[in-house]
């Protein structure tokens, strides 16, 4: 299974000044898979070592001695030429030999034309907690998530399909043949998800209990993993937001709701840890009242979205029914669900060489509450985003935020046919009414993946 990020490795592959690659991500989102397809589609000698199992390279990292470090993978992986040009050292699980970090930045110096990519699953509590001089400027990050959509329907060799989509256009006619049979697939996803081996088990065709029981493993990994974080009440806590994020995406998070027996300090930290493990990722309010979206950022104000779709609905317990039920059109197409959807494919839209971070916006005002699901930059504009799980529902909030931030194009995703719209409609301000005009790309939810390319289009 191809996935996006195989581009830029290409790229990093031909640079002339490459310096060291660290791929980060959660568990089992496929880096190490990634690698070794990579090395095999180039024709590359990997020479892999998983630092877990080696922590005897721990004093030579300190050491800095390359050579013996060298040498020494060498005699790991039982065979020579690790300097040759068609080899590449791929040093996994970085993270249980931290002194392993700053001695990138000397491979990088001392041996240019070698190819090191690292990757880790926690990395981020080594980068968090880290007592050494890192490395900057002489190493580049590659941020890895689940599987997309589109890439789900590559794996299920769903070309033409995929083509569809990419060869819309704005002012053309979708098929709706096409759409409805996209719609079909879509349902799959959702609860198959986009951790790779979840997809592998469904392209395969196997029982969806195999696809359930994969999912029950890579929930158990994740627990198991609490214990690397914290230990005695903490533990609990972990537990606790781990248990809730997974059954209440997309909502304002408040630490009273997670557990009112835990105090918001403990519940705090928690969050923190499973954030910097990749597990959840938090959508902050932000004013939006200009570029960058960050600068107005209100970090107490956020929700918590879940890594992965399937997973999410996994804790939810919806895996627990029939294959029958759970694929009703009624049923799989909840907010909650197509919400977490698109805050998981907007979140792996950004240059995957920088942090992944979103936004929403919200309005508590006694009179005229309103909350955009998501907020985001399109080059130099503001862009506002709501998201509806079916082909029906009010756009109140997102005509509020485009009267009051003054933006001239809006999206949509829903479950209808793909279109782009001038819309003049009136908003109640005060005890006046306002006329606004905007343009409105409204898309299937499962075009997600072809936003960008489309607002391009729309309002060039």
């Amino acid at each position: 299974m191809k996935r996006i990020q195989e581009e830029y490795l290409e790229k990093w592959l031909t640079k002339k000044r490459r310096k060291p690659l660290v791929i980060r991500g959660a568990r089992q989102v496929g880096k190490s898979t990634l690698v070794r397809n990579f090395a095999v589609a180039h024709n590359l000698n990997i020479f892999e070592v998983n630092l877990e199992r080696h922590l005897k390279l721990t004093s030579l990292f300190e050491s800095l001695d390359l050579i013996g470090i060298l040498r020494e993978i060498e005699n790991i992986c039982g065979k020579h030429g690790i300097l040759n040009d068609d080899s590449i050292l791929f040093l996994d699980e970085i993270q249980a030999i931290p002194s392993a970090i700053p001695a990138l930045r000397y491979f990088f110096e001392d041996y240019p034309n070698l190819r090191v990519i690292t990757a880790g699953s926690l990395l981020e509590f080594v980068l968090s907690k880290h007592s050494f001089s890192m490395p900057v400027g002489r190493i580049e990050y590659l941020f890895m998530g689940p599987m997309s959509f589109e890439e789900f329907l590559a794996a299920k060799n769903e070309d033409y399909l995929l083509n569809q989509m990419r060869a819309y256009n704005i002012h053309d006619t979708f098929s709706e043949t096409i759409h409805e049979k996209i719609i079909i697939l879509l349902k799959d996803y959702f609860i198959v998800g986009g951790m790779p081996e979840a997809v592998q088990s469904y392209v395969d065709e196997s029982p969806f209990e195999e696809t359930v029981a994969v999912h029950t493993s890579i929930v158990e990994t994740y627990i198991d993993d609490f214990a690397k974080y914290s230990k005695g009440q903490m533990l609990q806590t972990l537990q606790s937001v781990f248990i809730y994020v997974g059954g209440n995406t997309g909502i304002k998070t408040k630490y009273s709701n997670i557990d009112p027996d835990i105090r918001s300090r403990e519940l705090k930290l928690a969050v923190g840890l499973l954030e910097k493990a990749k597990v959840v990722f938090p959508v902050y309010h932000s004013a939006s009242s200009g570029i960058p979206l960050s600068v107005g950022r209100k970090m107490k104000t956020y929700k918590l979205f879940f890594l992965d779709i399937g997973l999410m609905n996994k804790i939810c317990g919806i895996p627990n029914t029939s294959p029958e039920n759970i694929k009703r059109v009624d049923f799989i197409n909840k907010g909650a669900v197509s919400e977490q959807f698109i805050a998981q494919h907007l979140l792996g839209m950004g240059a995957y060489n920088e942090t992944p971070q979103l936004f929403y916006w919200i309005r508590e005002n006694i009179n005229n509450n309103a909350e955009l699901d998501f907020v985001i930059q399109h080059k130099s504009q503001i862009v506002p985003v709501e998201v509806k799980a079916g082909s029906k529902g009010s756009l109140k909030s997102l005509h509020r935020f485009v009267f009051e931030k003054k933006v001239d194009i809006a999206v949509r995703f829903d479950l209808n046919m793909p279109s782009i719209q001038n819309v003049e409609t009136k908003i109640v301000n005060s005890v006046e009414s306002e006329n606004i005009k905007f343009k409105l790309l409204s898309l299937p939810i499962y075009m997600v993946g072809q936003m960008r390319r489309l607002l391009e289009l729309a309002n060039p």
